[in-house]
C-alpha cells in the first residue's frame, strides 16, 4: 500500500490543471478535447439508442421486473445536466439542488453530464438514451472541468470539494463523478465527509492509459470500462485503483452541447454512470440497506475468473451484475455497520464517521479505493490479471461471467468521439 502523496507522485498528468504549473503538450490537449466531443471530428460514429448492448448484456428487462431504481436519488457531479432532453423530462430534481452549488446545474456546457444522467436514469423517450435505472432521479451539480472552459462563467461554477460536500448533505444516496483531477486536500476531506454520511461514491478510473481521479482516494469506487465482449477497453489504466467494471465502449452519448444527435462513446465515464445505476437498482430493492451492504453486494456478485482476494489490476473485482442480487428477494447483504473493504480503505467507515468533517486522510493511506488493487504484478507474481488475455465469453448460465483482460496499452480513438476523463480545474 502506498501513501496518498506517493500515489499522486507516480501518476502521469495528461491535462494541466489551473495553478499547478505542470506542462501539457498540444497533442494531449487536442486529443482530450476531441475525446469529450468538443468540436466533434468529421466522420464521428453515430449510434442507435434503440437497443444498446449494455442493456441486453446486463439483462435490464429482467431486472426491471424487480427494480427500476425507484426511490433512489443519484447526484451527478459533472458539466451540468440538461433536464429538457426527451429522456430526462421529469427525471431531474431541479428544485432540490443545494443553493450553494446551484449555479449552472441545469446548463450543460458540453453534453457530458447530460449523457451520464441519461445512462443512469434516462427513460428512453423520444429516441433518447435508455438508462439502466429509469426509476431513479438525478440531482445535478455542475463543476468546472479543464479543457472545457466557457469564458467568464467558467469561474462561477462550484469547486469540486464544495460540490461533493453539498451532494453529501442531500438525501442522494449515490454520488457519480465521471471526471479526474480531484486531488486537493480539500477534495480528500470532502470525500471523507461524504463517506461519513453513508454515500456510495463512484468515479471514472481513467482512459488512454492515464488516471488522476477521485478513484485514487479511499471510499471511492473506481469504475473501469469494458466492451461488448466483456474485455477491458484499450487504453484503460492498469494498477490504478480499479474496483468494478461496467460497459464503456460504443455507448450512446450526446455528440456536443447542441443536443442534436448521439455519437458512439468510449471510456470509463459511461462505466461510472452504469455502476452508479447498478447500485441504484440494488438500493431500491433493499431501501433499508447501508452503503456497506450495497458495496458488499456489488463486489460479491461481480463476474470474474480470478480469485476475489486478488483483484485484477485492470478490472478490480469484476463486471457488475446487479441482477444476481435482484434475483434473490432474500439476498443477504451482510453486516450493515461493517465496511466490507475496511482493510483496503484504511479503516472502517463507521469509525471514520466519528472524525471531524474536515479531517485529513490518514498519513498511512492504503489503496485508494475499495478494491485495494495494487500496481500491476511483476513477472512471477500471482496477483491480478495480465494485459494479454484471451477472448471473454458469457456462458448460458446467467450466474457465470468469464472476464478476461484484453490488451490495454494502445490509445483508442473513435472518430474523436470517445470520452476522456475530464479533469477538475485545480489540483495540488
Amino acid at each position: 500500500m502506498t501513501s496518498g502523496t506517493s500515489r499522486r507522485a507516480e501518476r502521469t498528468v495528461f491535462l494541466r490543471t489551473r495553478g499547478t504549473g505542470r506542462v501539457r503538450t498540444v497533442s494531449a490537449l487536442v486529443g482530450a478535447l476531441a475525446a469529450v466531443g468538443v468540436g466533434l471530428a468529421p466522420g464521428a460514429t453515430a449510434v442507435d439508442t434503440e437497443n444498446p448492448w449494455y442493456l441486453e448484456t446486463m439483462q435490464a428487462e429482467q431486472m426491471w421486473q424487480t427494480s427500476t431504481g425507484e426511490g433512489v436519488k443519484v447526484a451527478v457531479i459533472d458539466t451540468g445536466v440538461n433536464p429538457e432532453t426527451s429522456s430526462l423530462k421529469g427525471q431531474v430534481l431541479t428544485d432540490e439542488v443545494p443553493e450553494s452549488v446551484a449555479y449552472g446545474a441545469t446548463d450543460d456546457y458540453s453534453g457530458h453530464g447530460t449523457t451520464m444522467a441519461e445512462l443512469i436514469a434516462g427513460t428512453g423517450e423520444g429516441g433518447g438514451i435508455q438508462g439502466l435505472a429509469p426509476g431513479a432521479k438525478i440531482l445535478p451539480i455542475r463543476v468546472a472541468l479543464e479543457g472545457l472552459e466557457v469564458g467568464p462563467e467558467f469561474e462561477k461554477a462550484p469547486e469540486t470539494w464544495d460540490a461533493l460536500r453539498a451532494a453529501a448533505d442531500t438525501d442522494a444516496r449515490i454520488i457519480s463523478m465521471s471526471f479526474g483531477g480531484m486531488t486537493s486536500d480539500e477534495d480528500d476531506a470532502a470525500v471523507r465527509y461524504a463517506a461519513s454520511k453513508g454515500k456510495l461514491l463512484v468515479s471514472a478510473l481513467g482512459n488512454d492509459g492515464f488516471t488522476d481521479s477521485p478513484a485514487d482516494t479511499p471510499y471511492v469506487i473506481g469504475a473501469a470500462a469494458v466492451d461488448s465482449s466483456i474485455k477491458v477497453i484499450e487504453g484503460s489504466p492498469e494498477g490504478k485503483y480499479a474496483d468494478l467494471a461496467a460497459p464503456g465502449a460504443d455507448i450512446p452519448g450526446w455528440c456536443d452541447a447542441t443536443f442534436q444527435s448521439y455519437c458512439a462513446k468510449n471510456g470509463s465515464s459511461s462505466a461510472t454512470a452504469l455502476t452508479s445505476a447498478s447500485a441504484a437498482l440494488i438500493w431500491s430493492a433493499h431501501p433499508d440497506w447501508t452503503v456497506n451492504q450495497v458495496t458488499r453486494a456489488l463486489v460479491d456478485t461481480a463476474g470474474r475468473d480470478w480469485p476475489k482476494e486478488k483483484p485484477s489490476s485492470y478490472l478490480g473485482y469484476g463486471f457488475v451484475r446487479p441482477r444476481l442480487v435482484l434475483a434473490e428477494p432474500d439476498y443477504d447483504g451482510g453486516p450493515a455497520n461493517v465496511d466490507p473493504l475496511a482493510k483496503e480503505n484504511g479503516g472502517d467507515l463507521l469509525a471514520k464517521s466519528a472524525e471531524p468533517a474536515g479531517a485529513s486522510p490518514s498519513p498511512s493511506g492504503s489503496s485508494s479505493s475499495p478494491s485495494g488493487s495494487s500496481p500491476a504484478p511483476q513477472e512471477g507474481s500471482s496477483g491480478g490479471t495480465s494485459a494479454a488475455g484471451s477472448n471473454a465469453s458469457e456462458s448460458g448460465d446467467s450466474n457465470t461471467l468469464w472476464i478476461t483482460v484484453g490488451a490495454a496499452a494502445a490509445v483508442i480513438v473513435v472518430g474523436g468521439a470517445g470520452f476522456a476523463v475530464l479533469r477538475a480545474r485545480r489540483t495540488r
